[in-house]
């Protein structure tokens, strides 16, 4: 049963969310304080499924606690924030968070995305897992694997054994490590639907998608006309390759969505 870490301080908000949190069927545990959330994450951090987090707490902030959260490794953080500028949505994602909801919020909505990071969690496990077990028990004669590597060099992209890993010119995206590099160097803090996005990116590198076939591949949820989530992530995207190289690797098809850039 997944159990999930609340982060926040005000008491009434705490309580109701671990209320509504236990009648869906998870179970949870409440923290009302930046500090009281690092001990516990300290001493209990692989027995969380996933955190709600506050940003606004007393002793640590809560992007302390989400720089904490991150160096031990992807577990699911959903922020929520009255903070609802494009430049604190931002800063937040760049930090690590898998997603944000802007208060006063409604319950079914925390509820729908927690949903959503919960199935993220089930597909990564089973794609981690048929990966190994493809890796293990796939055979290939040498003429077959040579005529394969021969035709998706020609079209630009490489897939690792078991599909594991994907390539696109000095892009590495390797399934198995969630992680993404170019030129051997790993982009830092890519989030769940960041790697999701180059994911798909990366399997069809000549197709342009719309911004409506990535959401919803990214998120795993239906497309509501609502652009600035995609954006912001895009752009964090880009930002994180420009940490490890000056060349273009997304392009944007101006009233269609993106594509990669060859």
């Amino acid at each position: 049963m997944p159990n999930i870490l609340i982060v926040e301080d005000d008491i009434n908000i705490n309580n109701l969310l671990c209320e509504v949190l236990r009648k869906a069927g998870y179970t949870c545990e409440q923290a009302f304080s930046g500090t009281e959330a690092k001990l516990l994450l300290n001493i209990k951090e692989k027995a969380y499924t996933l955190v709600l987090l506050d940003l606004m707490l007393p002793g640590a902030s809560g992007e302390e606690v989400l720089k904490e959260i991150r160096k031990h490794g992807r577990l699911p953080v959903i922020v929520l924030t009255a903070k609802d500028s494009i430049d604190d949505k931002i800063g937040v994602l760049t930090d690590g968070a898998d997603d944000y909801i802007t208060k006063p919020f409604e319950i079914r909505e925390v509820l729908a995305r927690i949903q959503v990071q919960l199935r993220h969690i089930e597909v990564e496990t089973k794609g981690a897992a048929e990966v190994e077990t493809k890796g293990e028990a796939e055979v290939e004669t040498k003429g077959e694997a040579e005529a394969e590597t021969e035709v998706k060099t020609k079209a630009g992209i490489q897939e690792g054994q078991g599909s594991g890993r994907l390539e696109f010119r000095d892009m590495v995206l390797t399934r198995s490590t969630f992680e993404v590099s170019i030129g051997g160097r790993v982009l830092p803090k890519i989030t769940k639907q960041e790697f999701a996005i180059l994911e798909l990116l990366l399997k069809n590198p000549k197709q342009v998608f719309s911004k409506e076939d990535i959401f919803e591949y990214a998120w795993d949820e239906p497309y509501m006309g609502e652009t600035k989530t995609l954006d912001v992530h895009i752009s964090n995207i880009r930002k994180k390759i420009k940490t490890v190289t000056s060349d273009e690797y997304i392009e944007t098809i101006w009233g269609i969505g993106y594509r990669l850039h060859e």
